[in-house]
């Protein structure tokens, strides 16, 4: 099965730049693509220096769904917004104060990524933080996802004001040019060692290193009736973790929300928007009462998530049912795409001539 190699690069044009992201790109672009991914052909895809974050996203999007396995290669800034502290990749138009709206939020990463089958993805990381973003991380690991493979590091902000160079992916291009990409840990630790050799800095970097689920995750072994068409077993084994979980830590632990979105993406899955849609619905609700504010990254993605399902249902009554309850809710999370709400209410208005 091919693979997908996803290279993105992105920090911000001139003052905010604090490293030389796509100086990188030419060196990747120089490796076979097969070398890249680790499988016997694959399909690259480039983004240098993106302007929008939902450009990004679209292709993020397409590269989880692919089927085979993925590599996805980031060099770039975290930074945070000013509303919510959480972390970004800053793009070409980000800017400290506009942060939320033209950077990509680092949970979209996680959220793209999410059910692809165990052992099928990995990320490769060069990120440099500024100093709120810094902070940040001496309290909170960056959150890549519980089902991927997670190398790399974050280097702390300069003392100087000097655009850094992305060394440690520097280090991954220059071994996998030789023709030869070994296992990703020993890739990653042979990075290490070449920017040790190089005199780089790197005694004050955060490490990742995080190899993914391990054998017998239930992850795995859903992902696997996914991929065998099982999707009736897939969901009835979500659904007795999700109410072991709701029975262990009530349902609006993040546990058992957690297999309430599996089960969410599972619908996605069997070609059932209907089921998918009011599944997300349900979670953003859930969360709100438990008390998350609407501009929380989790709520967000479950309403965004049940806005795109619902516009996949071609069942006019189910959709005027379903558009109602998004209608309402997006009144309470209109989310980051402008227009999100006027675009339900124009479309629960055409579906009201249909009878």
């Amino acid at each position: 099965m091919p693979g997908t190699v996803l290279l993105l690069a992105a920090a911000p044009v001139g003052r905010g730049c604090l490293v030389d992201a796509a100086s990188v790109l030419p060196v990747l672009a120089a490796v076979p693509p097969a070398v890249l991914s680790g499988a016997d052909t694959a399909n690259v895809v480039e983004l240098a220096d993106p302007l929008e974050p939902q450009a990004v996203l679209t292709r993020l999007r397409a590269a989880a769904a692919a089927p085979g396995p993925l590599t996805v290669y980031v060099t770039g800034q975290l930074q945070l917004d000013r509303r919510q502290r959480l972390p970004h990749l800053a793009l070409a138009r980000t800017t400290p104060s506009t942060v939320r709206y033209t950077a990509l939020p680092w949970h979209w990463i996680r959220e793209e990524l999410r059910l692809r089958p165990s052992g099928a993805t990995t990320l490769l990381l060069d990120l440099h933080a500024d100093h709120e973003a810094w902070q940040w991380l001496r309290e909170h690991p960056l959150d890549c996802g519980r089902n991927n493979a997670v190398y790399g590091r974050v280097a702390p902000p300069s003392s100087r004001r000097t655009v850094a160079v992305p060394s440690y992916m520097r280090g991954v291009a220059t071994i996998l040019r030789s023709g030869y990409r070994p296992p990703p840990h020993e890739l990653h630790q042979q990075a290490l060692a070449r920017m040790a050799a190089e005199g780089a800095a790197v005694d004050a970097d955060l490490v990742l290193t995080a190899p993914g689920p391990v054998a017998g995750d239930p992850h795995a072994v859903i992902a696997a009736a996914v991929r065998s068409g099982r999707h009736r077993d897939a969901d009835a084994l979500a659904a007795r973790h999700e109410r072991a979980a709701a029975q262990a830590h009530g349902p609006a632990s993040e546990d058992a929300l957690h297999w309430a979105e599996v089960r969410a993406d599972l619908s996605m899955f069997a070609g059932d928007p209907v089921r998918s849609c009011r599944a997300w619905l349900t979670v953003a609700e859930n969360r709100l009462r438990a008390g998350q504010p609407p501009q929380a990254p989790a709520v967000e993605a479950a309403v965004d998530r049940a806005h795109h399902q619902w516009g996949l249902i071609r069942d006019a009554g189910r959709a005027r049912e379903l558009g109602a309850a998004l209608a309402a809710l997006r009144g309470r999370v209109p989310g980051r795409r402008e227009g999100a709400l006027d675009h339900v209410q124009r479309e629960l208005s055409r579906l009201q001539t249909q009878g």
